[in-house]
């Protein structure tokens, strides 16, 4: 079970500082966000890359970017140590995975709350991590879907099914109170927010999180 809290939540002015807090997590999980693909703006490459070299933790970089084709292998080779993009935006989701696997990072795609699992069915082998989005991306602190958790447990068959050795995102609205039904469905990774950041100890906020979920995951 891997927590990795989302800096979408941090103090963006003592960066450095709050990713110092959440070294006990998996991975920091950093959202890019250009304002066309989604109604936000985040940050770019050269502050990924700044942020790699200052975080005790490996990067989680989630693209909510228009033509990750081709911005893409630039965050691999910034430093992120696994790169997720968007099905809905990516032309050509085979060659992206395996040029973000050329620049040293593992490639992961997400899809969101309106798209089948179905429509990644023929391109999982291709990719170490599937990210099934719990609320529409762009901005945190929303409450999860209910109507995407039938998708969790879609994406779980779909994986165990396959054989393939794919980790099972969930980011969203990710909280003490549901992380546990999230772990049972067949979530493995987890990205919470504002559930940490908002939390006066973020460590032992994350030891929560990934008891939780732990404990619930030997029930499946």
């Amino acid at each position: 079970m891997q927590i990795n809290p989302s800096i979408l939540s941090a103090d963006f002015a003592n960066l450095e500082s709050e990713l110092s807090e959440i070294k006990t997590a998996d991975m920091a999980h950093i959202d890019v966000m250009d304002n066309h693909f989604v109604p936000n703006l985040t940050i770019g490459q050269q502050v990924v890359a700044r942020l790699a070299q200052v975080s005790p933790i490996p990067l989680d970089v989630h693209l909510m970017i228009t033509d990750p084709d081709r911005w893409g292998p630039a965050y691999a080779e910034a430093g992120a140590a696994s790169v997720t993009f968007h099905l809905e935006a990516v032309s050509e989701p085979m060659v992206l995975a395996s040029k973000l696997r050329q620049a040293g990072a593992r490639p992961a795609i997400a899809i969101k709350p309106g798209t089948s699992v179905s429509e990644i069915r023929s391109l999982l082998e291709h990719f170490d991590m599937l990210l099934v989005m719990t609320v529409e991306p762009g901005f945190g602190g929303q409450p999860l879907l209910v109507e995407t958790l039938e998708k969790i447990a879609q994406a779980r068959a779909l994986i165990d099914s396959s054989g393939a050795k794919v980790s099972l995102q969930v980011d969203g609205g990710v909280t003490e109170n549901n992380i546990a039904q999230l772990a049972e469905l067949g979530a493995d990774s987890f990205v919470a927010g504002s559930a940490i950041f908002n939390h006066p100890d973020r460590a032992l906020e994350i030891l929560k999180l990934r008891t939780l979920a732990e404990n619930a995951a030997h029930k499946r």
